[in-house]
C-alpha cells in the first residue's frame, strides 16, 4: 500500500508544474484527434492459466480483439492494484508482474511488453478532478491486465496503462471517478476495468463439478440491474445480504466492474460476452459497452 503524502505549497511553487502539465496535456491532445467514441468494458479474468489456455474465454477475448476498433491506448483498472490514493504508471514501458503463485513454468516466463505512455498518464491526472492521481513508476502491468491482453492484443504494439484502485474508498467514490474518465474514449482510448462479479476463493472448485445456486443468483441480479440501467442497486450490492456475502467476500474484484458502468452514458448499449461460471464460484462474466 502507498500512503498519501499531503504538501502545502504556495501558488507561485506550483504554478510551474501545473503549466508543464497542461502543455504535456495539450500536446498529446492535439496528436489525439476526436474518434468515433471507443467502447468500454468489463472483463471476467479469473484464473490467471487463462493467458496461456486455449477455451471459450480466450477465444471470445481474440475475436474481441479483431472485431473492435484498433485502440491508440489503454487505460486497465485491475482488481489486483489496491492501493491507499490513486495511481497511474507513468513509466515508459512497464514490467509485466507475474503476481501469482504455484502455476506452471510456462505463466512465468510469460511476458507482455507493452508501451506506456507517459503523456497519458498525466491526461488522467488532469481530467479527474475528485482526486489527485499521482504517476507511479515502480509497479507495471499484473495479471489482470496482461492475461487478458495477451489473447486480445498479442502484439503488444498498444501503449497500457494501469490505474489503482484506492481500497480505502466506498463504491460511490470510484464510480464518480470513472465518470471523469469518459473523456477518454472519446480520444481513442479502451478503458477496461478487469474483475470478477462474483469471486470467493474459500469455495472454489477447480473440476468445476459443483454448482452454487448463490452465485448465479447473485450473477443475474447484478446483470439484472445493469440492464435496467439501475447503477445504484449495483453500488448497493451489499444489501443482497447472504448472496452478496458468499459472491463477495472482499470487494476489491467487484471494483472494476463499477469503473466499467461508470463509462457509460445514456446512448451506449450493453452487452455480454463470457457469462459463464467457471471453478464453482468465479463468474466470467463480462460487460462490453458500446456507443
Amino acid at each position: 500500500m502507498k500512503r498519501n503524502t499531503f504538501l502545502k505549497l504556495g501558488a507561485a511553487t506550483v504554478f510551474a508544474p501545473v503549466a508543464m502539465k497542461l502543455q504535456a496535456l495539450k500536446s498529446w491532445a492535439d496528436e489525439q484527434p476526436h474518434t468515433d467514441i471507443m467502447p468500454a468494458m468489463f472483463v471476467g479474468h479469473g484464473n490467471p492459466m487463462n493467458a496461456i489456455m486455449q477455451n471459450e474465454f480466450t477465444k471470445n477475448w481474440q475475436k474481441l480483439g479483431r472485431e473492435l476498433p484498433k485502440p491508440k491506448a489503454i487505460l486497465s483498472v485491475s482488481a489486483h492494484w489496491l492501493t491507499n490514493g490513486t495511481y497511474v504508471t507513468a513509466m515508459e514501458q512497464p514490467k509485466t508482474i507475474h503476481d501469482f503463485g504455484g502455476f506452471p513454468r510456462e505463466l512465468f516466463e510469460q511476458q507482455y511488453p507493452a508501451p506506456g505512455s507517459p503523456e497519458l498518464a498525466k491526461q488522467v491526472g488532469l481530467v479527474v478532478k475528485t482526486t489527485d492521481v499521482k504517476d507511479d513508476y515502480q509497479w507495471g502491468l499484473d495479471h489482470g491486465t496482461w492475461s487478458v491482453l495477451l489473447p486480445m492484443y498479442p502484439k503488444a504494439d498498444i501503449p497500457v496503462l494501469q490505474m489503482s484502485i484506492d481500497y480505502s474508498k466506498p463504491p460511490q467514490y470510484h464510480y464518480e471517478l470513472a465518470q471523469q474518465l469518459k473523456e477518454l474514449r472519446r480520444k481513442g482510448v479502451l478503458v477496461i476495468g478487469s474483475g470478477n462479479i462474483v469471486h470467493n476463493l474459500g469455495m472454489i472448485d477447480f473440476d468445476n463439478k459443483t454448482r452454487f445456486d448463490w452465485a448465479y443468483e447473485f450473477d443475474e441480479k447484478i446483470k439484472g440491474f445493469i440492464d435496467k440501467g439501475d447503477h445504484d442497486s449495483v453500488l448497493k450490492y451489499d444489501k443482497l445480504g447472504t448472496i452478496a456475502r458468499l459472491a463477495v467476500p472482499t470487494n476489491e474484484h467487484y471494483l472494476p466492474l463499477i469503473y466499467s458502468l461508470g463509462l457509460r452514458d445514456n446512448k451506449d448499449s450493453v452487452s455480454y460476452f463470457n457469462d459463464k461460471m467457471d471453478a464453482g464460484s468465479i463468474s466470467m462474466r463480462s460487460v462490453l459497452i458500446n456507443h
